[in-house]
Parts: structure tokens; sequence; C-alpha cells
């Protein structure tokens, strides 16, 4: 049984029944403790309050339920994880269950390590932690990096602008990547931007954030039970990865884990190489169907659902899903201009145009952040700060732009091919 999930709070309930259930009121069933339901589209069929949103729910069973509430019904409740277990077996006639295998999940057991270094060589081999230290090292050295957990206390300010940088960075990310995530979808992600503040100052929330100055470069919405650390979303810059910034956020934000009264830490559903590198355990998803066996209509219902569930699950792990996803992203995607990051290493033009007339760009307008990481990736490879590094263009005989990153002690030069 997970205690005090953030996902039946009051809070979570009540923003998410405005969102996805037009402010109407969730319903209770005597047979059936913690979770409240809301009525589908299809006749006599409910869903938990919060559907597949939440990162992993539990409950227990009322034993001693003599209200027949449940009678010609179907109750749906989404992302059980296994770890919480639940005792399924109702004693109460006629309601039955079916337990539907869905996502893999992933954890930490914080607790199986006596700190964050002897996780990591519980876990990474030696070469591998160097590479992950270097990473580290690396960017503090290039950059004015630091972190900040927001939890218990955010201004609303703070908090919006964070936020709106998240949204900024998920969307690079997948845009990058060439596919859809259903975060981004606008009815998801206002749900979101609108329950995390609050629930933030609960302490039942928090942002992790790592900044470049006051710049966030990767961002991680949590949430908390009284043991347990859900990873909902998380997301990084991808013109820092040449810096590999998604392992160091991980790092930074384990290191923090490790250090408070948490138990576990978990990277919550779905695959990704990432999240099964950095576990110690796999569990998986259920999706548990309750249903009066004495209605056929119910039973139908029950049947139809638990099929149609596994006939999604034989398809993701056939990995039809992500080809869908992709498929969606080049239907929804919106001509745009021709990219100006097909740039190569040409130090050739420097002697050419070392009496050329170099004009300083500033890196932070938006008609130069196609340059970014071609910048990070120069201060990477030669250990240049940021602080110390400028950037020119100018024009060569082929009336292209050519670029000149110039460092303290290095530089580069970069034109269309």
């Amino acid at each position: 049984m997970i205690r005090l999930n953030p996902f039946l709070s009051p809070t979570f309930t009540k923003v998410w029944e405005a969102h996805f259930n037009g402010q109407k009121p969730s319903l209770r069933f005597d047979f059936i403790k913690e979770l409240s339901f809301v009525a589908s589209k299809t006749p006599n069929l409910y869903l938990n309050t919060g559907k597949n949103l939440t990162k992993g729910v539990s409950y227990s069973l009322n034993e001693d339920s003599t209200v027949q509430d449940f009678r010609k019904k179907t109750c749906l409740i989404y992302d059980v994880p296994q770890y919480a277990g639940v005792e399924t077996k109702t004693g109460v006639k006629n309601l039955k269950v079916k337990k539907i295998k869905q996502y893999p999940g992933f954890l930490i057991d914080l607790k199986n390590h006596s700190d964050f270094n002897d996780y990591l060589k519980k876990t990474f081999s030696k070469s591998s932690i160097q590479k992950f230290n270097r990473y580290k090292k690396r960017l503090e050295t290039c950059f004015n990096m630091k972190e900040k957990m927001w939890m218990g206390q955010m201004e609303k300010a703070e908090y919006d602008t964070v936020f709106n940088h998240f949204h900024t960075l998920l969307t690079k990310r997948f845009e990058d990547k060439q596919t859809t995530n259903n975060n981004l979808y606008p009815e998801e992600w206002a749900f979101y931007k609108e329950v995390a503040y609050p629930m933030i100052l609960e302490k039942k929330a928090a942002l992790h954030v790592v900044y470049n100055e006051d710049t966030p470069i990767s961002v991680r919405l949590l949430y908390f039970t009284d043991t347990i650390i859900f990873d909902a979303i998380t997301v990084f810059d991808i013109d820092y990865t040449k810096f590999h910034i998604g392992k160091v956020a991980l790092m930074k934000m384990l290191e923090w884990s490790f250090k408070s009264e948490y138990r576990v830490f978990d990277f919550s559903k779905g695959y990704f190489d990432y999240k099964e590198s950095w576990s110690d355990s796999k569990y998986n998803f259920e999706y548990h169907l309750y249903y009066d066996s004495a209605s056929f209509t119910a039973t139908a219902c029950a049947t139809a659902l638990a099929s149609f569930f596994k006939l999604k699950q034989f398809l993701r792990d056939k990995e039809v899903n992500n080809k869908l996803h992709k498929l969606r992203f080049f239907l929804k995607k919106k001509p745009s201009a021709t990219s100006q990051t097909n740039l190569i290493i040409n130090n050739e033009e420097s002697e050419y145009l070392k009496d050329a007339n170099w004009l300083p760009i500033d890196l932070n307008h938006p008609n130069h952040a196609f340059l970014k990481k071609h910048v990070y990736d120069f201060l990477f490879l030669n250990s240049e700060h940021i602080k110390n590094t400028e950037v020119f263009t100018a024009t060569n005989t082929k009336n292209q732009s050519v670029y000149l990153i110039k460092g303290k002690t290095n530089q580069l030069v970069l034109s269309h091919p």
C-alpha cells in the first residue's frame, strides 16, 4: 500500500476533475477504499479519478461491504504498480477482478545503498563512473552552474518562468526526436501546470532545476509520498548534449535523494534505456478491472476491455506505438524554413577571411539560437568557459555566412557545406 499517495490528494483530484470531468464531483463505491471514480462515456463503466495521468495508485478493498453499489457496473483502475502489494481478492459475492499487465516500471531502492557513491559503485563500472564525473566537471568548468530543488516554497512568478522553460525544452527535445509526446498535448500540459504549483507548496511535488546562470537547462517534475519519489516528467536542453546533461542532472537529483529520508526513487512507467541502466529493480504496472460477474453487460465490458489492453501492450512490446508517435509527428508537423544548423568545421575559411570584417553576434538572440549547440560543443572539446568565448560572423565569396567561435586559447570556424 502506498501511503500518503499524492495522486489521491484533494489538490490533485480537484484539479484533475476541473480539467477532465467538467468539474463534476467524483463518485465513491463502498467495496473499495481510497479511490474515487468518474463515469465514462460507456454506460456503467467507471474510471478512477486521475486515470492514466497518475504515476501509480494503490487502494484496499472493503471486506465488510454489504452494499451492492457495484451491481451492473465495471470499474477500471489505471496504473497500479506491482510493488504496492494491492490485495485483489474481494470476498464480496459476484465482485470479480481482472488484472492486465501494462507498462514496465523502474526504481532504485535507496535503502539498499549506504550513500550515492555506494550506489554508483554497485550499479556502474569504474570507467563509467569516471566518465560521469568528467561530464559533470566539464559542465562546471565551461558554465556557471547551479541547481535548485523547488519544494515547499516558490514564488508564482518564478514557477511560471521555470514551467515555461520546461515546455520550451520539452517541445525542442521531441521535435529533435521527431516524435510526439502526450505530456505536450495542450489539455495535459495545462493540467500539469495548474496542479504542480499548489502541490509544490504542499510538499507533495517539486521541480528540480539545473541552471546555467539563471536559465534552466534541465527540469524535473517530481511527486512525493512519505517514502517514495516519483520521477514524473524530465527534460534537458539538447544544446548541451555533448556534456551529457541528462546524466549530470540525474546524478544531482540522486545525490539529493540519497541524502533525504525517502526510501524509493521511482522512474515510473514506460521504457527508456536510461531507466534500465540506472535502476536496481524492475516491476510492472497493472490495470485492474472490477465487475459484477452476475451481470452479462458488466462481464462483457470487462472482458472486452481486458482484451483491448492486452492487445495494446502486445503492440507496445513490438514498438508499434513508437512508430505511431513518429507518424503523428509528421502528420502534424508544420512547414518550416530551411534550417541553418547544417554547418561544417572549415578552419581554412579563417585564413581566407582573416582580413574580413568580423561582426560580433549575441548568442542569446533568438535568430542565433541555432549556433548554441556548435558553441557548446566547442566549449566541451576545448575546456573553454562561456564567459571567455565570443562569436562572430562574416561573409565569404559564395555570399554565405561564416561563423568564428573564439575562446581564450582556441578558435573554430564554421561554414555552410
